[in-house]
């Protein structure tokens, strides 16, 4: 049964995949300014203009552009920066190992910092420290992320002096130097996620700690802390699943601003440059991979889903 319902999710990636490929190309066409005037300058004149038009195959119907982008794509080419000459690919995917080592740090500290404000506020139901979980997780969930991300620079980095402002140390060079780089972008990430996780798990943990095998559990001299961890959460998690899926697609896209903030040379950073650039062919091939990315991660969360709860083979 579950080998099914992966094929079927599988057959709803591919109508997903042709639909994004022409809103991706349809969306950027959409972009006021011409890239070639843009190249060129406005002094430039209507033969040059035409002679980089058909360099850069604009001069072809609008079907024939987009049937030779996504042939050309399907086979990793996803061609070349109109300003810089550089393959879009390399571009895309040596900035994306950045971005991933960000989202990743942001998800870690959405998933754990989720988890304990909603396990404590359900071990300490109606107490203080229930309250501020409550509290926390509304607040949260109404900061802008690049206000957040100002402050945490205006008191960890000028006032304090712990933490750089800007720049970024990939984990490769060292877990220290990455996570004194990234800390700031991550937390700034992640505070909207540890919103979230907080008030959906702690809703799903009261839900489930109210069931009648729980009840069970204690009646057979199961303490609260057993009856969470061993027989609640693996249910109450069910529909923070599909929150922790939806939640790394937000967080991706949110890398445009934070990246911008903290000077991170990442896809968002990259993407803002493009646009600023009106460098179409680099624009297109960031925004396919990072929707390509969330696709594969809602599909991973789905089979995380089933394996879950095994009733949603069916």
């Amino acid at each position: 049964m579950f080998l099914k319902f992966l094929m079927r999710r599988l057959l709803y990636v591919f109508p997903m995949l042709f639909i994004t490929t022409l809103v991706v190309f349809s969306f950027i066409l959409l972009i006021p300014g011409d890239p070639v005037l843009a190249l060129l300058g406005e002094n430039a004149t209507a033969e040059n203009i035409e002679q980089l038009r058909k360099q850069l195959g604009l001069g072809q119907p609008i079907l024939i552009q987009y049937f030779n982008w996504v042939s050309d794509a399907i086979q990793g080419d996803l061609g070349k920066s109109i300003f810089t000459g550089e393959l879009v690919h390399e571009a895309v995917f040596s900035r994306l190992s950045i971005t991933f080592q960000i989202v990743v740090l942001a998800m870690i500290f959405s998933v754990c910092g989720g988890m304990f404000f909603a396990i404590i506020s359900i071990f300490y139901p109606g107490s203080w420290i229930d309250y501020i979980s409550r509290f926390l997780g509304n607040f949260g969930m109404a900061i802008p992320n690049f206000w957040l991300a100002m402050i945490l620079i205006i008191f960890f980095s000028l006032k304090l002096g712990w933490l750089p402002a800007t720049g970024f140390t990939s984990i490769t060079e060292g877990i220290i130097p990455f996570l004194k780089g990234s800390m700031l972008p991550a937390l700034s990430l992640g505070a909207v996620g540890t919103a979230q996780i907080t008030r959906h798990l702690r809703s799903s943990l009261l839900e489930v700690m109210g069931t009648d095998y729980i009840r069970t559990a204690y009646s057979k001299g199961v303490d609260r802390w057993s009856a969470i961890f061993q027989h609640g959460l693996q249910n109450a998690m069910i529909p923070v699943v599909t929150t922790i899926g939806i939640l790394f697609g937000n967080l991706l896209g949110a890398t445009v601003v934070i990246e911008t903030v903290f000077g991170i040379p990442g896809i968002g950073q990259l993407a803002v440059t493009s646009i600023l650039q009106r460098d179409f062919t680099m624009l297109q091939g960031v925004v396919l991979v990072m929707i390509v990315m969330v696709i594969l991660i809602n599909l991973i969360t789905d089979i995380i889903y089933s394996v879950l709860d095994p009733r949603i083979e069916y």
